[in-house]
């Protein structure tokens, strides 16, 4: 097709259309028909293609085009095609209807009202329908084999513009008819979907415009339009000041339409109104409705009653939780007291409704320590129609309606020990844990704390990695390129050549547990050396803060230098090295280096005299002295104005040995799932127990096998308390928790398949159960991506 459409390209729409290797010539005179027809197969014959005599047609007055019949009269339905839509068989199964409504959809521009009379059939092809052939859909069924049967014959479009529109809407659908003079250009309708059964009169009006505009914008753009609709505001709709959201979304659309909105009465609006809007109300259906809404209004239920659409068929009646509460009212001494109160004389704020249940300020009063209360927060808290509200909403929600003495406080009580809330809410509270500042160091690169920056770009010569190692009492650095294939030993070895060599061994070093600073070899290079080994707790980047902030700056340089200056980053580390430690800092009210050497560093920028300067011994060492001095004072400082700062957004909290805490992962982490990473996995897992306290703020826990690769110390905002409640099912079954505190979801088992099927392509779909997952949280995904991902999962 695409190439007869290129080989045609300039006598498309024109006079000439094609689809596949089907060639349709049209004409408006036998003269002109005669000119197209040899134009036509010039055209072939310049591009070498054949056809065949014996399968064309010339100088026709009518032809068979696409199971359509086109004629100087217009376009109808070929009668070949309707037959077999007449002779089709009642359908007995879901499939067969789909089958039956596909053919008869391909002609619904035919039909008036085509989606009201196939509004029987469509029902029974939604999921969870049970298959029931009615006489409603015997009726429908034959009404659209009679329909296809008597088909009019509609016009085509003369490109004269000037089209004219009929709409209307009702509770059951859209309907609408296109003319031009005075003929039939085509029909549409469809069925309300389910939240616009809920649009308000003149909304749904409009959208019965907006569907004709959208369903023949080809035919409608650039045209003059008038619209006909039997609800007279909609005149106003151009110039009507307040619009709400939907209103002002479809108004853009309408603008895009020179059209006029007219009112016609709906009693001479007959061809769009014939949706019908018949309603069901027997007998039977007003007996049995009344006292429902009797009970609904009993139970505080709010209902709305429009018009009917369907009658009801059978109800199975079980006690309310009203009545129940109502039952308990009578087992409980407090209320039994009341209730004897109001009905010998005037109790105070206590009544007795018309259903006999007591009630205070006209709430229903729910009995102390009952079974009734605990089912009524449950279904308050954990139902479909609430998912887990905050103690706050939900005692809002429920004061309204019923009362009880202490009640907040119990409702508060309740939600705190919901499981499901402990394991998924995210802390609204100020983080755990005051600030624990560090000791300052007594002298120059004493204490170091060194960190890695990794996945950086590869240079020429393949460093990928910068090691910044920091004095934490001078703030001088020292930024090493290295290679993420360097072992533990080459790491060693570039520590004695870059540090060790220019400031000797220091006392301590603070760092996070990477595997290189957690590796047997640097463990025994640094006992070796006597230098202590002093770790962050696990997943609390805060511990040596000190680096993870440089680290920051330097990456800010970097990205500084790859859009300044030309060339590979490693080529500009050793001169951000220098600008880092030649710029002031607050803390200690200086730069590195004049911290370290006790002057200023000359910088092309920043000079000082050139000349022969002589100090003393003593007096360097005086003034050494005093100036470590000054930067410890500085630093004390510091942390304290820090501390004062970080302390008014923290919370002072402590754990007991023994209590049971949950601890707070990074869930499926780099894993796809229900279109999110992550974002619907649990926040916490465990509980586990604390074993023991390390320093002021950091826990020892007790960790299942599953989580060896985890270092078992955390700091306390890592950790949740666990409100144990008798009713808890704790799975205590693990997680495969991986050494970064992230689990990966693995798949178990494919459940089902089905091929979704679009407009160009099918689209084959797996249903997946998920480890750590019900049935119920199973989750479709495309059966390639899965394969790619788990082969295994496939494997006979």
């Amino acid at each position: 097709m695409d190439l007869m459409n290129r080989v045609f390209k300039d006598f498309l729409d024109s006079f000439v259309i094609v689809f596949i290797d089907d060639i349709l010539i049209y004409s408006k005179t036998e003269a002109e028909h005669e000119e197209h027809l040899h134009q036509v197969l010039e055209t072939l014959r310049a591009n070498k293609l054949y056809v065949k005599f014996s399968k064309c047609e010339f100088w026709l007055r009518k032809v068979t085009f696409l199971g359509h019949v086109v004629s100087s009269e217009g376009v109808s339905v070929d009668p070949a095609k309707i037959e077999a839509v007449t002779n089709w068989p009642r359908p007995s199964t879901v499939s067969e209807i789909r089958s039956f409504l596909g053919l008869a959809g391909y002609y619904r521009r035919f039909v008036e009202d085509f989606s009201r009379i196939a509004s029987p059939l469509t029902q029974l092809t939604r999921k969870g329908t049970p298959f029931v052939w009615s006489p409603a859909c015997e009726r429908s069924f034959q009404e659209l084999k009679q329909k296809l049967v008597t088909a009019p014959v509609l016009t085509v479009p003369d490109g004269s513009g000037n089209f004219v529109i009929y709409s209307d809407a009702s509770k059951k659908g859209l309907g609408c008819v296109l003319m031009q003079q005075g003929k039939v250009v085509a029909y549409a309708s469809r069925q309300l979907k389910i939240h616009e059964q809920n649009y308000p009169t003149h909304d749904l009006e409009l959208a019965a415009v907006v569907f004709a505009l959208k369903i023949w914008r080809h035919y409608l753009y650039g045209e003059k339009i008038q619209i006909y609709t039997d609800h007279k505001s909609l005149k106003y709709f151009f110039t009507q000041k307040e619009l709400n959201m939907r209103q002002r979304r479809w108004l853009e659309l309408v603008k895009d339409y020179d059209c006029e909105i007219l009112y016609h009465p709906g009693k001479a609006n007959v061809v769009a109104d014939a949706l019908s809007r018949k309603v069901a109300h027997s007998a039977a259906l007003i007996t049995k409705q009344t006292p429902l809404l009797r009970d609904f209004e009993r139970a505080e239920i709010a209902v709305s009653v429009g018009e009917v659409t369907a009658q009801l068929a059978q109800l199975t009646v079980q006690p309310t939780l009203r009545q129940k509460i109502i039952a308990a009212q009578l087992d409980d001494p407090y209320l039994a007291e009341k209730r004897r109160v109001v009905e010998t004389e005037q109790g105070e704020g206590f009544s007795i409704s018309s259903d006999d249940g007591l009630m205070f300020e006209g709430r229903l009063c729910v009995p102390e320590d009952s079974a009734v209360k605990t089912e009524l927060l449950t279904e308050a808290h954990s139902s479909p129609f609430t998912m887990h509200p905050g103690s706050t909403k939900m005692y809002q929600d429920l004061r309204s309606v019923y009362w009880w003495r202490g009640m907040k406080r119990d409702v508060a009580d309740f939600v705190s020990r919901c499981l499901v809330c402990q394991q998924v809410k995210a802390p609204r509270q100020h983080p755990a844990g005051l600030l624990q500042p560090l000791s300052v160091p007594g002298w120059k690169w004493e204490s170091v704390s060194m960190d890695f920056i990794t996945g950086l770009p590869k240079t020429l010569r393949g460093y990928t990695v910068i090691w910044v190692v920091v004095d934490r009492l001078t703030k001088s650095a020292h930024f090493v390129p290295g290679k993420s294939t360097y072992t533990a030993s080459k790491w060693g070895q570039l520590y004695m050549t870059e540090i060790v060599r220019l400031h000797g061994v220091p006392v301590s070093i603070i760092s996070d547990r990477d595997a290189r600073f957690t590796s047997k070899f640097w463990k025994g290079l640094q006992l070796a050396l006597g230098t202590r080994l002093d770790f962050s707790t696990a997943f609390h980047p805060q511990t040596d803060g000190q680096t993870e902030r440089l680290n920051q700056i330097l990456e800010d340089m970097l990205r500084a230098c790859v859009l300044e200056f030309s060339g590979s980053w490693d080529s500009h580390l050793h001169l951000m090295e220098f600008a880092y430690n030649n710029s002031y800092q607050a803390t200690i009210g200086m730069a590195p280096f004049e911290a370290l050497y006790g002057k200023c560093c000359r910088s092309p920028v920043c000079w000082g005299e050139v000349g022969e300067q002589r100090m003393l011994g003593p007096e360097l060492v005086q003034t050494t002295n005093a100036a470590i001095q000054k930067i410890r004072a500085r630093m004390l400082t510091a942390q304290s104005r820090q501390k004062s700062y970080a302390d008014v957004r923290r919370k002072d909290l402590e754990f007991e040995v023994g209590d049971m805490v949950f601890l707070k992962v990074a869930p499926m982490k780099g894993v796809l799932r229900f279109a999110k990473k992550g974002k619907l996995s649990p926040r916490f897992v465990g509980p586990f127990e604390i074993l023991e306290r390390i320093g002021p703020v950091a826990y020892r826990l007790a960790l299942p096998p599953s989580f060896a690769a985890v270092h078992d110390v955390f700091h306390i905002s890592m950790l949740r308390k666990y409100v144990a409640d008798p009713t808890h099912v704790v799975d205590f079954e693990p997680l495969q928790v991986s050494e970064n505190l992230s689990y990966e979801e693995q798949p178990v088992e494919v459940l089902a398949r089905e091929v979704k099927k679009l407009r160009s392509r099918e689209i084959p779909l797996v249903k997946i159960l998920w480890q750590n997952h019900g049935v119920e949280e199973a989750t479709w995904e495309k059966e390639e991506d899965m394969r790619a991902q788990y082969p295994e999962l496939f494997e006979d």
